[in-house]
């Protein structure tokens, strides 16, 4: 009954509604209120330092949602990649070959109209702002289209959404760092080779990967000048994936246990005997240990992610102020770019990639899933929102081409979004 009842904590529509709701919250507070809205997510709360070296870090609110809780948002995205590869649509090049080769287009046509575009200009260094899809919200719209869609899509809209991701944090490791300190990455290699032994060694103590996740990886990434938001990646690929006993281990002794306890069924009493408390705390145990800590890990984090990591990123993020000025630059090359890239570029990049890889006979269209199906995709995969705007902060350092580029993400994603339910909504079902 419990599992039931706080199932809406891990649908893709209670985290699309909530980011919906948090980027609308910014949007009205950032036009009533600029100056409020500005100190608020940027005034210096305190300064840090590493101890790596003589720089200064300001934190405030911006600096805490975009590479501390960001950086756990990432967290939860390696750990969904990991079990992906591991026993999920990755997990063969089969089952990896059609979502991922589909993403690759997904990202290379978006990037290449961007630049195109933008090329010879300072904004060109902005070509891996469209490239991102919002899994939060193409499975929350996706979700809203409902049974009208064969299952078989979400699973290819999910599969092709973690390849982006895993894509999209290749792109900011290599291409959105400009200064590596090599003494402070050395150090959170070191950390993150720590956390590999100790996974090969068998060590399932979540408080011993988190405390050198964090007090090592994840402040020496932030030091050398790589963005936090790789070592979160990182850290997750090292934690355990494999279970401490079978299954059949796991219910022989459960068994065991439970028999035990038949001699307190019927005991009215709310305390239980000492027996039965030690019978409970092995059965917790043995529950722990016959289940995947990788899969734990992405369970617990899940509302945390989507309901609250995302929404707050929103929020600080999406607040720009719409005017008069703002509309005489829907012709700037970098809003012409992005909305090009999303509107235009994801969906056929994702369709011709897909329908050359059925050619070629490496891959086919997963059972009842249609060519209008992949073309509606296509177009949720166009919602950049929460992926684009964080890389437009990597990309750009100007306020005025930050704001700009954050215009056309919001537009590009609510038009994409808008286009790809139509399609969707309307599709017929494939004929056996």
């Amino acid at each position: 009954m419990s599992s039931h009842k706080w199932h809406w904590l891990h649908s893709p529509i209670t985290g699309g509604v909530l980011l919906v709701i948090a980027a609308s919250v910014a949007l009205l507070w950032a036009n009533i209120a600029p100056d409020h809205y500005h100190h608020v997510w940027h005034n210096t709360l305190w300064e840090v330092s590493t101890g790596f070296s003589d720089k200064v870090h300001q934190i405030n609110l911006h600096k805490i949602a975009n590479e501390f809780l960001m950086a756990i948002f990432f967290f939860f995205i390696g750990l969904e990649i990991k079990r992906e590869l591991l026993d999920g649509e990755l997990s063969s090049m089969q089952k990896a070959a059609l979502p991922l080769f589909a993403a690759l287009g997904g990202v290379i046509f978006p990037a290449g109209i961007y630049y195109f575009i933008n090329a010879g200009e300072p904004t060109a260094n902005g070509w891996g702002i469209p490239m991102a899809t919002d899994i939060a919200f193409a499975l929350g719209v996706l979700a809203l289209v409902g049974s009208r869609v064969p299952i078989a899509l979400k699973v290819f809209l999910s599969a092709l959404a973690i390849g982006d991701d895993l894509m999209a944090v290749i792109v900011i490791a290599i291409f959105y760092t400009e200064q590596i300190f090599m003494n402070e990455l050395v150090v959170g290699l070191v950390g993150l080779a720590i956390l590999g032994i100790a996974n090969r060694l068998g060590v399932r103590n979540n408080i011993f990967y988190y405390s050198i996740g964090l007090t090592i990886v994840w402040i020496s990434f932030l030091a050398s000048g790589v963005h936090a938001t790789v070592a979160g990646v990182a850290v997750a690929f090292t934690i355990p994936s494999r279970r401490e006993i079978s299954m059949d281990s796991y219910l022989n002794q459960a068994k065991t246990l439970l028999k035990g306890l038949e001699s307190d069924r019927h005991c009215e009493e709310d305390v239980l005997s000492r027996h039965a408390i030690t019978s409970l705390k092995k059965i917790k145990s043995l529950s722990y240990q016959a289940a995947n800590p990788l899969q734990l890990k992405e369970d617990a984090l899940h509302p945390l992610a989507t309901l609250i990591i995302v929404p707050f990123f929103a929020l600080g993020n999406a607040g720009v102020i719409i005017d008069s000025s703002m509309l005489a630059e829907l012709t700037n090359p970098v809003v012409l770019g992005i909305a090009a890239g999303l509107i235009i570029g994801k969906p056929l990049g994702i369709c011709l990639f897909t329908k050359l890889l059925t050619i070629l006979k490496w891959g086919e269209l997963p059972k009842g899933v249609t060519w209008t199906h992949v073309i509606g995709v296509g177009f949720l995969a166009g919602m950049g929102f929460t992926m684009s705007l964080f890389i437009t902060d990597l990309a750009f350092k100007d306020p005025e081409h930050q704001i700009i580029a954050k215009v056309a993400v919001l537009i590009a994603s609510i038009v994409s979004g808008i286009i790809g339910y139509i399609i969707l909504v309307r599709a017929k079902p494939k004929e056996e």
